[in-house]
């Protein structure tokens, strides 16, 4: 059963076309606002919807005891709701980064709707550097390695904020042949670990947590 919502909104919710899980509020794609947004911001990286390993993201980090304030980046955040979930029950201080802009409009429809705010940034991963990194303590990103080149992207991005001092990276995938490349390697040259997980909420969902470093509390 989904959790009751939060009032403060001023919107009332509707059961058919949203999710409310770990604490997080989101319209179904079908719901009438995300239609209309989609007549005027067509979203052209694959930011068309919300992708089922944000939920295995945000079990993930439901246990980590995020510290109160900590720096959380999310990559390719598309629709944002990993990092709203961050925001929200941490009072995480949250940039959201996209190399497609379309996605602004739907991430900022959603920190309204969780009474939130998030930084964001237009910008790929081969182009995050180190003044952009500086004071990042956690890493996140949920469906973001679909392509070898972006496997890529993200073990040369990950080299970078590790080395910037970046304590935890934590990147949620259903087990694409792309991810798990990243992951092999990764897990060599990092230490990292790549685990299954699995939720039931808010539907059941099975996929890959790849893991490199921890925070220090």
């Amino acid at each position: 059963m989904n959790e009751k919502p939060e009032t403060g909104t001023g919107l009332s919710f509707d059961d058919k076309n949203e999710i409310l899980e770990y604490g997080v509020r989101a319209f179904r794609p079908r719901h009438h606002k995300i239609r209309e947004l989609k007549r005027t911001h067509a979203a052209s990286c694959h930011g068309f919807r919300l992708w089922p390993s944000s939920w295995l993201l945000m079990d993930f980090l439901n246990g980590q005891g995020l510290p109160k304030g900590a720096h959380v980046m999310e990559l390719g955040c598309g629709w944002g709701l990993a990092g709203i979930f961050c925001a929200k029950n941490r009072g995480a201080e949250v940039t959201s980064v996209d190399i497609d802009s379309e996605v602004f409009p739907y991430l900022r429809m959603h920190t309204q709707l969780n009474d939130v705010e998030v930084a964001t940034m237009h910008i790929g991963f081969d182009d995050l550097i180190s003044k952009h990194l500086k004071g990042v303590d956690v890493m996140i990103g949920a469906d973001i390695c679909f392509l070898d080149s972006l496997a890529d992207s993200l073990e040369r991005l990950i080299c970078r904020a590790l080395e910037e001092g970046v304590q935890l990276v934590a990147i949620a995938d259903p087990g694409r042949t792309s991810f798990e490349r990243l992951g092999r390697h990764l897990v060599q040259k990092m230490r990292g670990e790549v685990w299954d997980r699995s939720v039931q909420r808010p539907y059941p969902i099975e996929g890959r947590i790849l893991r490199i470093g921890a925070l220090l509390h």
